[in-house]
């Protein structure tokens, strides 16, 4: 029953531990718990020890299937495995150690399983059992050392030695989505249901964080909840769920007028639809742009709104969305005068960049602040269906130079790309010959970097000098051979209008660089048909 239905790999000694507890006792006996070997034997081959990792497992992952769909062989296993778990955290040896030391927990190795599973388990299996029982351990809780093992399992640390956690037992059961410890618990006097707990959250943050519907609709029925109460980072319960992707939750949230849907959060200022947006969450953001007060163009701390954050991630449907609303501005540039178009042609999303070109209202050539226009993005990182959709506008300017003087062509060839060099050759209106401040041209790019694909692209043009030197006088034959790129040197051999022998202004040929590159095969190329003279060696 252990091994099938707990929530994680259990270490030998939690098994061992979980099998001497008797539920509902109060002290932990040690002479209870079985050796790992009176486990082994007694499961008749079912079970094996994994010594790497000091697991327990069954023999094959077929038979744990077979036993997690099969509930009668353990009757309400959930059920009893939050009872043992929560009698452990109830034992006086658990509740003797201190909230505000370190511990070694050996002693007591089922600890951890219990502080952060026993919800789990008893929100899948529960019982009046197991509902007693955590109420006897709330009683204490905002002393208990569980609290700190459950907070502190996002791997972050809190500091408990001169403040109290003020996390409490509402807070525990909304985050396990426990409606009916909820209930109760809410009922009881002096229960503060807006109380933030050491990260800020509230026992409604904790619920909508988790997806866990009914007991956010408890907590929305009480008058005195505040349905927007931030948590330290800014966040309401509204922008968790968004985030999370949670519809029902936000559905909740929504349906109560005075909860504000456009609150963004202090670190990054997104509001929940930029988070809806960012995550791809269709229908969250579906629900959210029905509201009237939803501002859709928001812009976070660095200028992104939600549109740019879902056409990044290629999220069509929610761009589909995003555009639907009349008071969007599909060309708005963020911090950094990134476009949504830009963001897009970098990553290549095609059925994204649909969406936005057949807008009126975007610019295809709109450059970012370094210069570069989508069609420079598309052709750098070799996306040519993105690509293909710009060149086939007539507005669309293929020689736009950024500040480095480097057209899309330029980029294309620097990387490879080679589609998008093709793509961008068949525009008539294309300069394959366009230098940037560095006297760089597309071809000379290909050369230096070895894209022999590319380079034979550029070649294949008639109106492509393949002699164009860059600042330093550096040829593309040069800067093959410098850098050892064997087949852009045969393609630029082949051409009967190179010259070989020409240097740059360091007086260097193409013959010498590769000798002291020691790259004996362009060598031997280089030198190919001709005399062995002191010159040309």
């Amino acid at each position: 029953m252990w091994i099938s239905h707990s929530q994680r790999p259990l270490q030998v000694d939690e098994l061992c531990h979980a099998l001497a507890v008797e539920i509902g006792s109060t002290d932990l006996d040690a002479d209870n718990v079985p050796l790992a070997l009176t486990i082994l034997g007694s499961c008749q081959g079912l079970i094996v020890l994994d010594k790497e990792s000091s697991t327990i497992r069954l023999i094959h992952p077929t038979l744990h299937e077979y036993l997690s769909n099969c509930p009668e062989l353990f009757g309400s296993a959930h059920s009893t495995i939050a009872e043992v778990c929560l009698t452990y955290l109830n034992s006086r040896q658990v509740k003797a150690l201190s909230l505000k030391a370190s511990h070694d927990l050996r002693g007591t190795p089922l600890l951890e399983y219990s502080s952060i599973y026993w919800g789990t388990h008893a929100k899948m299996g529960p019982s009046d059992c197991a509902k007693s029982l955590a109420l006897d351990l709330f009683s204490q809780y905002d002393k208990h050392v569980s609290v700190k093992i459950l907070l502190e399992k996002g791997e972050r640390t809190f500091n408990f030695e001169n403040e109290q956690p003020l996390f409490t037992g509402l807070h525990c059961a909304s985050l396990f989505g426990i409606a009916e410890i909820v209930t109760t618990l809410i009922e009881m006097r002096g229960c503060d249901i807006n109380q933030g707990d050491p990260t800020g959250a509230t026992p409604l943050t904790r619920a909508a964080q988790n997806g866990h519907e009914g007991v956010v609709k408890l907590l929305l029925e009480r008058g005195d909840v505040n349905p927007d109460e931030p948590d330290e980072e800014g966040r309401t319960p509204l922008a968790w769920a968004a985030r999370k992707g949670h519809e029902g939750v936000v559905r909740l949230l929504l349906s109560r007028e005075d909860v504000s849907p456009d609150i963004p959060d202090k670190y990054y200022g997104q509001t929940p639809l930029s988070w809806a947006s960012e995550m791809g969450h269709e229908e969250v953001v579906k629900l959210l742009l029905e509201r009237e007060d939803v501002t859709p163009d928001q812009p976070d701390e660095e200028g992104r709104t939600p549109l740019s954050w879902a056409a990044e991630n290629g999220y069509e449907e929610v761009v589909k969305l995003i555009l639907g609303r009349e008071d969007v501005n599909p060309d708005r540039p963020d911090e950094e005068d990134w476009t949504p178009l830009l963001r897009v042609a970098r990553k290549g999303h095609e059925g994204v960049a649909k969406l936005l070109m057949e807008r009126g209202d975007v610019n295809p050539d709109r450059p970012d602040e370094g210069g570069r226009t989508p069609l420079s993005w598309a052709a750098q990182n070799g996306n040519d269906r993105v690509a293909k959709l710009l060149l086939e506008r007539k507005d669309v300017n293929p020689n736009v130079p950024d500040q480095e003087g480097r057209t899309p062509l330029s980029w294309a060839a620097r990387n490879g790309s080679g589609g998008a060099v093709k793509l961008l050759l068949e525009r008539e209106d294309a300069n394959p010959n366009k230098p940037d401040q560095e006297g760089r041209t597309p071809l000379l790019w290909a050369a230096r970097k070895g894209h022999a694909g590319a380079a034979e692209l550029l070649l294949g043009r008639g109106d492509v000098d393949p002699n164009s030197p860059d600042r330093r006088d550096q040829t593309p034959l040069l800067w093959a051979a410098r850098n050892g790129h064997v087949g852009v040197v045969k393609l630029l051999l082949e051409r009967g209008d190179i010259n070989p022998d020409k240097p740059d202004k360091q007086g260097r040929t193409a013959s010498v660089w590769a000798a002291v590159e020691k790259h004996c095969e362009i060598l031997d190329l280089l030198h190919a048909g001709q005399p062995t003279t002191p010159s040309t060696i």
